[in-house]
C-alpha cells in the first residue's frame, strides 16, 4: 500500500500505522525510505510505535481522543509524561540494535 501511494506522488501523504506489523529490521528499512520520500510533501503519520515518529517535525500526542501534548521528540520526552512513558516502555527496555547490522542489507 505504501508503494502504491508513493507511485501516485501525492502532495499530501497519510500513513496509518503503516509499519505496525513488521519486524524491527524491516521497519528500519521502510522508515529510511519514507524519510527520503516524505521530503517536500506534507505527511501525516499515525503510529503506535514511537520509533515511527521520532524524526517528525511535529508530534501530536492523543489520550482518549484528546490532544494532550505536541512538540518534537526531545521536547516531549521532557514535557509529556504520557509520551515519555510510551517511549520508555517501547524503546529503552529493548535490546540495543547495532545500526550497521540494520543497514547491511542496504549496501548489497
Amino acid at each position: 500500500a505504501i508503494a502504491r501511494a508513493l507511485l501516485l506522488n501525492p502532495r499530501l501523504l497519510i500513513l496509518d500505522d503503516s509499519t505496525s506489523s513488521v519486524d524491527l529490521v524491516t521497519e528500519y528499512k521502510i522508515q529510511k525510505a519514507l524519510d527520503r520520500l516524505m521530503k517536500g510533501r506534507t505527511s501525516f503519520v499515525i503510529a503506535q510505535r514511537i520509533s515511527t515518529v521520532v524524526n517528525a517535525d511535529q508530534i501530536l500526542v492523543l489520550d482518549k481522543g484528546r490532544l494532550v501534548a505536541k512538540g518534537q521528540h526531545e521536547e516531549l520526552l521532557e514535557t509529556s509524561e504520557i509520551y515519555a512513558d510510551i517511549y520508555h516502555s517501547q524503546l529503552v527496555g529493548d535490546v540495543e540494535v547495532d545500526e550497521s547490522a540494520l543497514t547491511q542489507g542496504e549496501a548489497q
